[in-house]
């Protein structure tokens, strides 16, 4: 899996940073999206699926493994 995010897109809501926060952060300025690990281990799988899923913005995308 690789992981990728669209700084421009972020809406700062920080569900990612909740759901992944060995995945994902905020900027403290203004709570934009920063990633942490773009290619997670397996078993933080699951969570960076689900915060891809629920981004309000869509600003998380997910690349699967082919």
């Amino acid at each position: 899996m690789k992981v990728t995010v669209d700084e421009d897109r972020c809406c700062g809501a920080g569900q990612c940073v909740m759901l992944a926060p060995d995945v994902f952060d905020q900027r403290e300025d203004d709570g934009i999206v920063v990633l942490l690990e773009a290619e997670p281990d397996a078993g933080q799988h699951p969570a960076v699926r689900e915060a891809a899923d629920v981004c309000p913005a869509g600003a998380i995308t997910v690349h699967e493994d082919s």
